[in-house]
Order: structure tokens, then sequence, then C-alpha cells
């Protein structure tokens, strides 16, 4: 195939290949909840969890908002979080599928991960 013609034809975006995702069954959950630490909370009368995160000030709580972010577009699942000086609220579910999926799992623990690393 000539450049020009590779070059013409449309871009595929990564994540329309995505496979929708599924909820987690409940052994997944029970596996999910120690892998994410008790920080992680049910949210009452909706299939999600929520953190609250606090840093030492803006500038880390921005920090930390900015690599959750980018691994938010990566996995193509963004968070609903809310940011007021020092904390971040967050809250997790999948909308795709009504509920907490494999992406809300990863999207935690990496999370927990950025906290610890600020």
């Amino acid at each position: 195939m000539s450049l020009l013609r590779k070059l013409s034809k449309p871009m595929q975006r990564s994540f329309s290949s995505r496979a929708v995702p599924t909820l987690l069954t409940d052994a997944e959950r029970s596996a999910a909840f120690q892998q994410i630490s008790n920080a992680w909370e049910q949210v009452p009368d909706r299939d999600a969890i929520r953190r609250s995160f606090q840093f030492q000030d803006f500038n880390e709580a921005w920090g930390f908002m900015n690599r959750t972010a980018l691994l938010a577009e990566q996995m193509g699942h963004h968070p609903e979080w809310f940011n007021v000086y020092n904390r971040v609220d967050v809250t997790l579910s999948t909308h795709d599928c009504g509920g907490l999926s494999k992406n809300d799992v990863e999207m935690a623990i990496a999370m927990n991960g950025y906290a610890k690393g600020i």
C-alpha cells in the first residue's frame, strides 16, 4: 500500500475496539476489596466505591489529579471527583455496565499508588 493511501485512511482511535466492561461477580468484588484497601467504601444505594484523599497542599492534590487524568485518558475510564484545596473526593463506577467493573478496581489501585507516591 502506498504511503499516500495509508495516510488518507481515517485514523482509528484505540478505544473503539475496547470491549464493553461487565459488572464484577460476587467473588471478584470480594477479591477487589481486599486489593484496594479499607480506605475505599461502598456508596450507599449505588453500585460504586468512593474514597477521600488528603494531601499536604493544593499542589500535591493537583499533581495527583493530573497523574490520574493521564491514566483515565489511556483507559477511557474517568472518575467522578471533587477537589477543594488539599482534598480530592473520588467516586468510581462504570457507566457502560451500570456499576463496578474491573476498570474501577484498576483505577482504584492506581490512585492508591499515586497517593502514596506523592
